[in-house]
Protein backbone atom coordinates (compact mmCIF):
# COMPACT_ATOMS: atom_id res chain seq x y z
CA UNK A 1 0.00 0.00 0.00
CA UNK A 2 1.28 3.48 -0.78
CA UNK A 3 0.05 7.04 -0.92
CA UNK A 4 -2.25 8.91 1.43
CA UNK A 5 -3.85 7.24 4.44
CA UNK A 6 -7.28 7.73 5.92
CA UNK A 7 -5.91 7.17 9.42
CA UNK A 8 -2.60 6.33 11.05
CA UNK A 9 -1.68 5.22 14.54
CA UNK A 10 1.45 4.11 16.36
CA UNK A 11 2.48 2.03 19.34
CA UNK A 12 3.87 -1.29 20.47
CA UNK A 13 2.92 -4.58 18.82
CA UNK A 14 3.37 -7.67 20.96
CA UNK A 15 2.98 -11.38 20.50
CA UNK A 16 0.17 -12.67 22.70
CA UNK A 17 -0.19 -16.14 24.11
CA UNK A 18 -3.77 -16.92 25.14
CA UNK A 19 -4.39 -19.68 27.63
CA UNK A 20 -6.34 -22.61 26.22
CA UNK A 21 -7.53 -23.72 29.65
CA UNK A 22 -8.90 -21.87 32.69
CA UNK A 23 -6.90 -21.19 35.81
CA UNK A 24 -3.99 -19.00 36.89
CA UNK A 25 -1.38 -18.40 34.23
CA UNK A 26 1.34 -20.26 36.08
CA UNK A 27 -0.74 -23.44 35.91
CA UNK A 28 -1.60 -23.23 32.21
CA UNK A 29 0.24 -25.66 29.94
CA UNK A 30 -1.22 -24.81 26.51
CA UNK A 31 -1.43 -21.41 24.82
CA UNK A 32 -2.62 -20.12 21.45
CA UNK A 33 -0.67 -17.35 19.72
CA UNK A 34 -2.20 -14.04 18.74
CA UNK A 35 -1.26 -10.40 18.22
CA UNK A 36 -1.67 -7.72 20.90
CA UNK A 37 -1.36 -3.95 20.98
CA UNK A 38 -4.12 -1.40 21.39
CA UNK A 39 -3.05 0.60 18.37
CA UNK A 40 -2.69 -2.46 16.15
CA UNK A 41 -6.28 -3.35 17.05
CA UNK A 42 -7.48 0.08 15.93
CA UNK A 43 -5.50 -0.12 12.70
CA UNK A 44 -6.93 -3.56 11.91
CA UNK A 45 -10.45 -2.44 12.83
CA UNK A 46 -10.24 0.46 10.40
CA UNK A 47 -8.77 -1.69 7.63
CA UNK A 48 -11.57 -4.25 7.97
CA UNK A 49 -14.07 -1.42 7.64
CA UNK A 50 -12.52 -0.47 4.31
CA UNK A 51 -10.31 2.44 5.33
CA UNK A 52 -6.69 2.96 4.36
CA UNK A 53 -5.08 2.59 7.77
CA UNK A 54 -1.45 2.66 8.77
CA UNK A 55 0.46 1.49 11.81
CA UNK A 56 3.86 2.80 12.90
CA UNK A 57 5.98 0.89 15.38
CA UNK A 58 9.26 -0.88 15.99
CA UNK A 59 9.65 -4.63 16.34
CA UNK A 60 12.60 -6.89 16.99
CA UNK A 61 14.48 -8.90 14.36
CA UNK A 62 12.88 -12.05 15.74
CA UNK A 63 9.98 -14.42 15.00
CA UNK A 64 7.56 -12.32 17.07
CA UNK A 65 8.42 -9.20 15.11
CA UNK A 66 8.08 -10.96 11.77
CA UNK A 67 4.74 -12.39 12.88
CA UNK A 68 3.46 -8.95 13.92
CA UNK A 69 4.34 -7.27 10.63
CA UNK A 70 3.09 -10.14 8.47
CA UNK A 71 -0.19 -10.27 10.39
CA UNK A 72 -0.80 -6.55 10.01
CA UNK A 73 0.02 -6.60 6.31
CA UNK A 74 -2.29 -9.54 5.78
CA UNK A 75 -5.07 -7.46 7.36
CA UNK A 76 -4.43 -4.68 4.85
CA UNK A 77 -2.68 -2.34 7.28
CA UNK A 78 0.05 -0.14 5.83
CA UNK A 79 3.32 -0.80 7.71
CA UNK A 80 5.67 1.09 5.41
CA UNK A 81 6.84 3.30 8.29
CA UNK A 82 7.36 0.43 10.74
CA UNK A 83 10.95 -0.50 11.51
CA UNK A 84 12.97 -3.47 12.75
CA UNK A 85 15.43 -3.24 15.66
CA UNK A 86 18.38 -5.62 15.44
CA UNK A 87 19.29 -5.47 19.12
CA UNK A 88 16.03 -5.28 21.11
CA UNK A 89 13.31 -7.95 21.22
CA UNK A 90 9.63 -7.78 20.39
CA UNK A 91 7.58 -7.79 23.59
CA UNK A 92 4.98 -10.41 24.40
CA UNK A 93 2.20 -11.08 26.86
CA UNK A 94 0.39 -13.96 28.49
CA UNK A 95 -3.40 -13.77 28.62
CA UNK A 96 -5.62 -15.95 30.75
CA UNK A 97 -8.79 -17.65 29.63
CA UNK A 98 -11.62 -15.29 30.50
CA UNK A 99 -15.06 -16.70 31.13
CA UNK A 100 -17.05 -13.72 29.92
CA UNK A 101 -15.08 -10.99 31.68
CA UNK A 102 -11.64 -9.49 32.21
CA UNK A 103 -8.78 -11.98 31.77
CA UNK A 104 -5.53 -12.11 33.70
CA UNK A 105 -2.77 -10.48 31.62
CA UNK A 106 0.98 -10.38 32.23
CA UNK A 107 3.31 -8.27 30.08
CA UNK A 108 6.95 -8.94 29.12
CA UNK A 109 7.90 -5.68 27.44
CA UNK A 110 10.75 -4.05 29.41
CA UNK A 111 13.49 -2.89 27.03
CA UNK A 112 11.49 -3.97 23.99
CA UNK A 113 12.00 -2.77 20.45
CA UNK A 114 8.62 -1.08 20.70
CA UNK A 115 9.88 1.17 23.48
CA UNK A 116 12.62 2.42 21.12
CA UNK A 117 10.28 3.92 18.54
CA UNK A 118 11.72 7.19 17.25
CA UNK A 119 10.83 9.61 14.47
CA UNK A 120 12.32 9.17 11.02
CA UNK A 121 11.66 10.65 7.60
CA UNK A 122 9.41 7.67 6.84
CA UNK A 123 7.32 8.06 10.00
CA UNK A 124 6.96 11.80 9.44
CA UNK A 125 5.78 11.22 5.86
CA UNK A 126 3.25 8.58 6.89
CA UNK A 127 1.73 10.84 9.54
CA UNK A 128 1.68 13.83 7.20
CA UNK A 129 -0.19 11.76 4.59
CA UNK A 130 -3.08 10.84 6.89
CA UNK A 131 -6.47 12.51 7.29
CA UNK A 132 -6.62 11.36 10.90
CA UNK A 133 -4.16 10.49 13.69
CA UNK A 134 -5.14 8.17 16.54
CA UNK A 135 -3.00 7.87 19.62
CA UNK A 136 -3.27 6.28 23.03
CA UNK A 137 -1.68 6.91 26.39
CA UNK A 138 0.44 3.76 26.20
CA UNK A 139 3.37 5.24 24.20
CA UNK A 140 3.39 8.17 26.63
CA UNK A 141 4.37 5.74 29.39
CA UNK A 142 6.71 3.33 27.61
CA UNK A 143 9.81 5.51 27.32
CA UNK A 144 11.11 9.02 26.74
CA UNK A 145 11.59 8.09 23.09
CA UNK A 146 7.99 6.99 22.51
CA UNK A 147 6.68 10.02 24.39
CA UNK A 148 8.76 12.30 22.17
CA UNK A 149 7.41 10.44 19.15
CA UNK A 150 3.84 11.11 20.28
CA UNK A 151 4.49 14.82 20.63
CA UNK A 152 6.08 15.04 17.19
CA UNK A 153 3.23 13.04 15.65
CA UNK A 154 0.76 15.54 17.10
CA UNK A 155 2.73 18.46 15.68
CA UNK A 156 2.86 16.93 12.20
CA UNK A 157 -0.82 15.99 12.19
CA UNK A 158 -1.81 19.48 13.27
CA UNK A 159 0.44 21.09 10.69
CA UNK A 160 -1.23 19.06 7.92
CA UNK A 161 -4.81 19.64 9.04
CA UNK A 162 -5.55 16.13 10.29
CA UNK A 163 -8.05 15.42 13.03
CA UNK A 164 -6.71 13.74 16.18
CA UNK A 165 -8.32 11.23 18.53
CA UNK A 166 -6.87 10.21 21.88
CA UNK A 167 -7.75 7.19 24.00
CA UNK A 168 -6.07 7.54 27.43
CA UNK A 169 -5.88 3.73 27.73
CA UNK A 170 -3.99 4.14 30.98
CA UNK A 171 -1.58 1.49 32.25
CA UNK A 172 -0.75 2.60 35.81
CA UNK A 173 2.09 0.08 36.23
CA UNK A 174 4.02 1.74 33.39
CA UNK A 175 4.14 5.12 35.14
CA UNK A 176 6.47 6.27 37.91
CA UNK A 177 3.68 8.08 39.75
CA UNK A 178 -0.02 8.76 39.53
CA UNK A 179 0.65 12.47 39.31
CA UNK A 180 2.87 12.04 36.25
CA UNK A 181 0.25 9.80 34.66
CA UNK A 182 -2.51 12.36 35.15
CA UNK A 183 -0.53 15.43 34.13
CA UNK A 184 1.02 13.90 31.01
CA UNK A 185 -2.17 12.23 29.84
CA UNK A 186 -4.26 15.36 30.23
CA UNK A 187 -1.64 17.48 28.48
CA UNK A 188 -1.99 15.29 25.41
CA UNK A 189 -5.78 15.19 25.70
CA UNK A 190 -5.76 18.99 25.56
CA UNK A 191 -4.32 18.77 22.04
CA UNK A 192 -6.81 16.23 20.66
CA UNK A 193 -10.07 16.81 18.81
CA UNK A 194 -11.75 13.73 20.24
CA UNK A 195 -10.99 12.27 23.68
CA UNK A 196 -12.22 8.73 24.44
CA UNK A 197 -11.86 7.86 28.14
CA UNK A 198 -13.45 4.97 29.93
CA UNK A 199 -15.52 6.18 32.85
CA UNK A 200 -13.14 4.75 35.48
CA UNK A 201 -10.20 6.34 33.63
CA UNK A 202 -12.08 9.61 33.55
CA UNK A 203 -12.60 9.53 37.32
CA UNK A 204 -8.87 9.15 37.88
CA UNK A 205 -7.83 11.72 35.29
CA UNK A 206 -10.38 14.43 36.07
CA UNK A 207 -11.52 13.78 39.64
CA UNK A 208 -15.11 13.83 38.38
CA UNK A 209 -17.51 10.93 38.65
CA UNK A 210 -20.26 11.51 36.09
CA UNK A 211 -19.97 11.19 32.34
CA UNK A 212 -21.09 14.82 32.00
CA UNK A 213 -18.44 15.96 34.45
CA UNK A 214 -15.68 14.02 32.69
CA UNK A 215 -16.80 15.30 29.30
CA UNK A 216 -17.02 18.90 30.51
CA UNK A 217 -13.43 18.67 31.77
CA UNK A 218 -12.09 17.68 28.34
CA UNK A 219 -14.39 19.98 26.41
CA UNK A 220 -12.99 22.72 28.59
CA UNK A 221 -9.47 21.73 27.51
CA UNK A 222 -10.47 22.20 23.88
CA UNK A 223 -11.83 18.87 22.63
CA UNK A 224 -14.72 19.10 20.18
CA UNK A 225 -16.05 15.62 21.07
CA UNK A 226 -15.69 13.46 24.17
CA UNK A 227 -16.88 9.85 24.21
CA UNK A 228 -17.21 8.32 27.67
CA UNK A 229 -17.26 4.51 27.64
CA UNK A 230 -18.97 2.76 30.52
CA UNK A 231 -18.74 -0.94 29.75
CA UNK A 232 -22.03 -2.81 29.88
CA UNK A 233 -23.81 0.46 30.74
CA UNK A 234 -23.12 1.77 27.22
CA UNK A 235 -21.47 5.00 26.19
CA UNK A 236 -22.19 8.68 25.73
CA UNK A 237 -20.87 11.22 23.25
CA UNK A 238 -20.58 14.86 24.23
CA UNK A 239 -20.10 18.17 22.44
CA UNK A 240 -20.63 21.69 23.70
CA UNK A 241 -24.29 21.81 24.71
CA UNK A 242 -25.10 18.35 23.33
CA UNK A 243 -25.12 14.75 24.56
CA UNK A 244 -25.90 11.52 22.73
CA UNK A 245 -26.35 8.19 24.53
CA UNK A 246 -26.22 4.58 23.44
CA UNK A 247 -27.19 1.73 25.74
CA UNK A 248 -24.90 -0.71 23.97
CA UNK A 249 -25.74 -3.92 22.14
CA UNK A 250 -26.68 -7.22 23.70
CA UNK A 251 -23.97 -9.76 22.85
CA UNK A 252 -22.50 -12.90 24.38
CA UNK A 253 -19.31 -11.57 25.93
CA UNK A 254 -16.30 -13.85 25.67
CA UNK A 255 -13.43 -11.47 26.48
CA UNK A 256 -13.59 -7.73 27.17
CA UNK A 257 -10.02 -6.89 26.11
CA UNK A 258 -10.03 -4.83 22.93
CA UNK A 259 -13.56 -3.45 23.34
CA UNK A 260 -12.27 0.10 23.74
CA UNK A 261 -10.06 -0.29 20.67
CA UNK A 262 -13.05 -1.48 18.66
CA UNK A 263 -15.05 1.49 19.91
CA UNK A 264 -12.27 3.84 18.77
CA UNK A 265 -12.08 2.20 15.34
CA UNK A 266 -15.85 2.47 14.92
CA UNK A 267 -15.94 6.12 15.93
CA UNK A 268 -13.05 7.11 13.68
CA UNK A 269 -14.59 5.15 10.80
CA UNK A 270 -17.91 6.92 11.23
CA UNK A 271 -16.40 10.38 11.23
CA UNK A 272 -14.19 9.53 8.24
CA UNK A 273 -17.41 8.56 6.47
CA UNK A 274 -19.05 11.85 7.43
CA UNK A 275 -21.75 10.35 9.66
CA UNK A 276 -23.60 12.45 12.22
CA UNK A 277 -22.81 12.15 15.93
CA UNK A 278 -25.63 9.79 16.86
CA UNK A 279 -24.71 7.45 14.02
CA UNK A 280 -21.03 7.67 14.94
CA UNK A 281 -21.81 6.62 18.51
CA UNK A 282 -23.92 3.72 17.27
CA UNK A 283 -21.13 2.46 14.98
CA UNK A 284 -18.56 2.80 17.74
CA UNK A 285 -20.80 0.92 20.17
CA UNK A 286 -21.43 -1.85 17.63
CA UNK A 287 -17.77 -2.42 16.81
CA UNK A 288 -16.86 -2.31 20.49
CA UNK A 289 -19.54 -4.88 21.30
CA UNK A 290 -18.45 -7.22 18.51
CA UNK A 291 -14.85 -7.03 19.76
CA UNK A 292 -15.94 -8.75 22.99
CA UNK A 293 -17.42 -11.78 21.22
CA UNK A 294 -14.07 -13.47 20.49
CA UNK A 295 -10.99 -14.37 22.52
CA UNK A 296 -8.37 -12.63 20.42
CA UNK A 297 -8.11 -8.86 20.82
CA UNK A 298 -8.84 -8.24 17.13
CA UNK A 299 -10.72 -11.40 16.15
CA UNK A 300 -14.20 -9.93 16.64
CA UNK A 301 -13.54 -6.74 14.69
CA UNK A 302 -16.02 -6.75 11.80
CA UNK A 303 -15.86 -6.07 8.10
CA UNK A 304 -18.28 -3.46 6.83
CA UNK A 305 -20.64 -6.19 5.64
CA UNK A 306 -20.53 -7.95 9.02
CA UNK A 307 -21.15 -4.66 10.80
CA UNK A 308 -24.19 -3.89 8.63
CA UNK A 309 -25.62 -7.34 9.24
CA UNK A 310 -25.05 -7.06 12.98
CA UNK A 311 -26.64 -3.63 13.40
CA UNK A 312 -29.60 -4.66 11.26
CA UNK A 313 -30.43 -7.54 13.56
CA UNK A 314 -28.89 -6.45 16.85
CA UNK A 315 -30.74 -6.03 20.12
CA UNK A 316 -29.95 -3.09 22.38
CA UNK A 317 -28.85 -3.83 25.91
CA UNK A 318 -31.35 -2.92 28.65
CA UNK A 319 -31.32 0.75 29.60
CA UNK A 320 -29.41 1.54 32.81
Amino acid sequence: MSGALDAVTFGEAMAMFMACEPGPLHAVSTFERGLAGAETNVAVGLARLGHRSGWIGRVGADPFGTYALETLRAEGVDTRAASVDGTAPTGFQLKGLALGGDPEVRYFRAGSAGSRLASTEDTDEAIASARHLHLTGIPLALSASTRAFALRALEIARAHGATVSFDPNIRPTLWTSEGELIDTTNAIAARADWVLPGRSEGRLLTGRDSADGIADFYLGLGASRVAVKDGAAGASLHAAGHRWDHAGFRVSVVDTVGAGDGFAAGLISAYLDGLDDASALERASAVGALATTHRGDRDGLPTREQLSAFTAGATLAPAH
